[in-house]
């Protein structure tokens, strides 16, 4: 080309979690059956979808209205009920004007980055949900900036690392919490989320907080919303339906805004965000609507808690089945429905290897194995697919220095459950003895 077409940060984005579906979709097609655990896909998972929930949207199929645009902004009586449900909380109080809905988080979260200049960083967690370190990378140009959340301490976040990057990097400007988190399954005590907005006030920082699963947690754990304790600082937070639902492809999330006349700047963001959205016109019209009759049916929040049990009862089989496993960190599942496993790195090399029977499979395996440089993790996570069908996704591909992998709590039948994580322990115990 005559010059140079992509700018450096464009590298960044890449989805691994999508990725390596491509090598195990060769082996699928050689005859042999998948566990996917690389995607927090419910619907993928036998989730189903409660009759009466699914009579709401056919009514609303029904409906020519729904077949139109929405405002700009998203449906007013929508925008109406969910800020009513964020002002329940008694924290910061919003308007309908406050919330702006897009065509899912993915969305939201490159019109965010979009229009920030380039200088300006927002650091967020490592490991790292790819969808906000590849969008943050790719706006300014190079490298995301992280904090390390420690697997030693319940995946909390490190603040004297997080604290030390703010103090000593001008150019950030905002902090992203994701709250419960993505990859590895932890909830924010409040105490945390409070030096989260500590650090923001002496830094004169925004806060942006992705709380996608903020209705999904078990076992005694609840989230405490970035509303309640944000104060009169700015902020964001992004929420949507695709996990609690579940309605991944309904492509529908939106964004709150807090205090947003209380900066002339964060006010400025606010509005070029609105103006954008004016541009494309409108977001998805037919889950706005859904989204207050079924949050507010009798059926729903008896719904979720069954959802929730479930899964807090899966993560005590996967807590079972994994805790005692030499080699690696294993922290319990709080909220989401995700756990990341990490290796005790002295005790991993390139010479490891898991038996793979079928020739074919073994061929590929030796071609994936190629790669320069390639991270231990992604050694393991190869040979587990290679070796027992199971596509997990490797914790260097989360913007993360640590070694190790990301599964899901998804699987509805307990029994089919507990067989893949026992072949998970086995093959790690198998792996590290290896070599």
């Amino acid at each position: 080309m005559r010059q140079i077409l992509l700018a450096p940060g464009a590298d960044e984005l890449n989805y691994e979690i999508r990725g390596i579906v491509k090598k195990a979709k060769i082996i699928e097609g050689l005859g042999f059956e998948i566990t996917w655990e690389n995607i927090g896909d419910p619907i993928q998972k036998s989730n189903t979808i409660p009759a009466w929930m699914k009579d709401i949207v056919k009514d609303l199929v029904s409906d020519d209205k729904t077949y139109g645009y929405s405002d700009s902004k998203g449906m007013l009586k929508t925008r109406q009920y969910l800020a009513g449900l964020n002002n329940k909380r008694n924290g910061v109080q919003v308007s309908e004007d406050d919330i702006l809905f897009f065509n899912g988080l993915g969305d939201a979260i490159a019109k965010l980055y979009q229009f920030l200049i380039p200088t300006a960083r927002i650091i967020g967690p490592s490991p790292a949900y790819s969808t906000h370190s590849s969008a943050e990378a790719a706006h300014a140009n190079t490298f995301p900036i992280t904090y390390r959340l420690d697997p030693d301490n319940s995946w909390y976040p490190d603040m004297d690392d997080l604290y030390n990057k703010v103090k000593y990097n001008p150019n950030i400007v905002g902090l992203l919490i994701i709250n419960p988190d993505n990859p590895t399954g932890m909830v924010y005590p409040r105490e945390v989320l409070e030096q989260f907005v500590a650090i923001a006030r002496e830094f004169n920082l925004l806060l942006i907080a992705d709380e996608i699963y903020q209705n999904i947690t078990y076992n005694g754990h609840e989230a405490i919303t970035l509303s309640e304790v944000i104060g009169d600082l700015p902020g964001i937070s992004l929420k949507g339906i695709s996990k609690e639902f579940p309605w991944p492809g309904s492509r529908c999330g939106w964004m709150e805004f807090y205090n947003k006349n209380g900066s002339e700047e964060f006010n400025k963001l606010c509005t070029t965000l609105e103006n954008a959205k004016m541009i494309e016109v409108c977001s998805t019209m037919l889950p706005q609507l859904a989204i207050p009759k079924i949050m507010s049916h009798p059926k729903y929040l008896p719904y979720r808690k069954n959802a929730n049990d479930r899964i807090g009862k899966r993560s005590q089989i996967m807590e079972e089945v994994l805790s005692g496993v030499p080699g690696i960190k294993f922290n319990k599942t709080k909220g989401a429905f995700y756990n990341t496993i990490v290796f005790d790195e002295a005790m991993l090399n390139e010479r490891q290897y898991l038996p793979v029977e079928d020739v074919r499979v073994k061929g590929y395996l030796s071609q994936w194995l190629n790669e320069d440089d390639m991270p231990h993790d992604k050694r393991f996570v190869y040979n587990l697919l290679a070796s027992e069908g199971i596509c997990v996704v490797p914790v260097s591909s989360f913007c993360s220095n640590l070694r190790g992998f990301r599964v899901t709590l998804l699987e509805e039948d307990e029994d089919k459950f507990r067989d893949t994580f026992t072949r998970i322990a086995n093959s790690i115990r198998l792996y590290l003895k290896s070599a």
